[in-house]
């Protein structure tokens, strides 16, 4: 069985300026700024390409983010690669670990990361497995 890791997240998002390619597309470019609490006690930091359609409640991201700190008392370093649409309301994400990113205690970590939002708060359950 594979370990879950389960608490709560703040996050900071800033706004970045575009590439002149992507400043007329209507993507929108964030900082990502992150504090995990609970089984993953880590800072993240990171970048999301981002686009909201006229359809009210469509959208989606891309993100990578550089998570480092202890997961279950291991300390080390990995990245998260993200995607996810919203498709009027209806989401669907896949947050996963990049292959071979893992450092230190965390080396070899693969799995996948589900972000709730409830009542304004952010979660995540982050199914992994470790050598």
């Amino acid at each position: 069985m594979k370990p879950i890791a389960s608490g709560r997240f703040d996050v900071k998002l800033a706004p970045e300026p575009l590439s002149e390619t992507a400043a007329s597309s209507g993507l929108g470019r964030l900082s990502l700024d992150k504090r995990f609490h609970g089984d993953l006690d880590a800072v993240s930091q990171g970048e999301m390409l981002s686009f909201r359609s006229a359809e009210p409640g469509s959208a989606g991201y891309v993100a990578m983010e550089w998570v480092q700190g202890s997961l279950h008392g291991r300390k080390g370093g990995f990245v998260l690669q993200h995607s996810a649409t919203t498709t009027r309301g209806t989401a669907e994400q896949a947050i996963m670990v990049t292959p071979d990113s893992g450092t230190g205690e965390l080396s070899g970590i693969s799995g996948c990361l589900r972000i709730t939002i409830t009542a304004g708060e952010h979660f995540y359950d982050f199914d992994y497995t470790l050598p």
